[in-house]
């Protein structure tokens, strides 16, 4: 008979790496990881366009928590216990070897995400986890003498010695539901990740054009990132955007979604330089169509599209460029204004901030100071990082530490009745 029982609530990345780890520490007790869908690690499966970013090759705690707009701060110590390297070095023990990519993010070598989910289902079947799909938990509350009892989507009732709360991001009122019962109070949740909506009709026009490294900033806030652009059909996206909206989750969502935003395509550039360009082209190829000539690095088509929207005609040459017009180009190189109207639909969003607030949270065991017994981990924690592998990472790490905590437990061991 197993000493004791630990529910795990959530089948997703922090879920099953809490329920590996607590297994393997204490193969005695005896962990449940409860679904509520009908399949484990959805997110998993789906993410980096079904190849699944890991993890990201910052290998310095410090500088891994300057990944996240929240929670940075409070993962700096857990780091020091589970980073990036000790995430590469788990998949590689167990088969799965990860890569590089140049920009630092990191993919199981097959390109694909179910090398993840199988390595982790794998895991936790050998490690003696007990896996249900299907299954709800609509209530909680802590006992008398110790442990919790559930209450389930199918009426029953499930008692537990230890409970781990890894459900997600609260996208609604029902995902906050739990820890609230438990009496923990939540940061309100809104979209970290999501694309701005732009309605500019040149702009659209460009959708599936992408520059290497553009600056983007909201007047009048701090917000100023770099990184590559991607245009689309609704607006603008690519990490450069996600880093923004993430570092400016609430501001942004204080806007409403509605904002100015300034571009500049040539970040490295400075306005007389790009004046001084235009100046040594008109003597080399005056001959030439100022359109059919594009600024290096940018592609042809936005090029194009930015003479247009800086009223510059299509036939106009490099000998007739006048130096008015070449002024209202650069300034529209280096800084283009949008008005945004809207970010990413609902089921795009993959990451929300807000959540279970992080003081009431003892990171070193990921324990709820207000409820012993009681854990946490992943989204449904007020931490979210930017694009690039940090957000699985903060579920690896918390995840780690919560199991590792739940299964060198050494309290009452009685055992639950169902």
């Amino acid at each position: 008979m197993k000493n004791r029982r630990i529910i795990v609530v959530g089948g997703g990345a922090a879920g099953f790496f809490a329920a590996i780890k607590c297994a393997e520490t204490d193969p005695h007790s005896e962990v449940i990881v409860m679904e509520k869908g009908p399949r484990f690690l959805q997110k998993v499966s789906i993410s980096g366009g079904g190849r699944c970013n890991v993890t990201h090759a910052c290998f310095d705690g410090r500088e891994l928590a300057r990944r996240y707009p929240r929670g940075g701060r409070e993962l700096i110590g857990a780091f020091q216990r589970f980073q990036a390297r000790d995430t590469v070095a788990w998949f590689e023990s167990r088969g799965v070897q990860l890569k590089e990519e140049p920009d630092g993010r990191m993919f199981p070598v097959t390109d694909s995400s179910q090398t993840i989910v199988d390595c982790l289902v794998r895991n936790a079947q050998s490690a003696g986890v007990t896996l249900l799909l299907n299954s709800t938990v609509e209530g909680a509350r802590r006992r008398t003498d110790g442990g919790f009892e559930l209450r389930l989507g199918s009426g029953d009732m499930l008692c537990c010695d230890r409970l781990m709360l890894a459900s997600g991001g609260c996208r609604s009122t029902s995902a906050g539901e739990l820890p609230q019962s438990l009496g923990h109070a939540l940061e309100a949740p809104v979209p970290s990740l999501f694309t701005f909506h732009i309605d500019t009709g040149w702009l659209h026009a460009l959708a599936g054009v992408s520059v290497d490294s553009a600056e983007v900033s909201v007047p009048g806030t701090l917000l100023r990132e770099r990184g590559p652009l991607l245009a689309t059909h609704s607006g603008l996206s690519g990490p450069v955007i996600l880093r923004t909206s993430a570092w400016g989750a609430r501001i942004l969502s204080g806007f409403n979604y509605q904002f100015p935003l300034v571009v500049n395509w040539l970040p490295e550039a400075a306005f007389d330089s790009v004046l001084e360009g235009f100046q040594r082209r008109r003597e080399s190829v005056g001959a030439r169509l100022v359109a059919n000539v594009p600024l290096a690095p940018l592609p042809a088509r936005l090029w194009e599209a930015l003479l247009g929207a800086a009223g510059v005609g299509r036939d106009v040459r490099w000998s007739s460029f006048s130096r008015e017009q070449q002024k209202r180009v650069a300034r529209q190189l280096l800084s283009t204004g949008f008005s945004v109207s809207g970010k990413s639909l609902n089921r795009d969003e993959f990451v929300t901030c807000g959540g279970v607030r992080l003081v009431d949270v003892n990171f070193k065991t990921m324990e709820s100071r207000i409820c012993p017994g009681l854990y946490f981990a992943g989204e449904l924690l007020d931490i979210d990082g930017i694009t690039g592998g940090f957000n699985f990472q903060a579920a690896w790490t918390t995840g780690w530490l919560a199991g590792r905590a739940m299964g060198s437990w050494t309290g009452a061991s009685d055992s639950p009745a169902v």
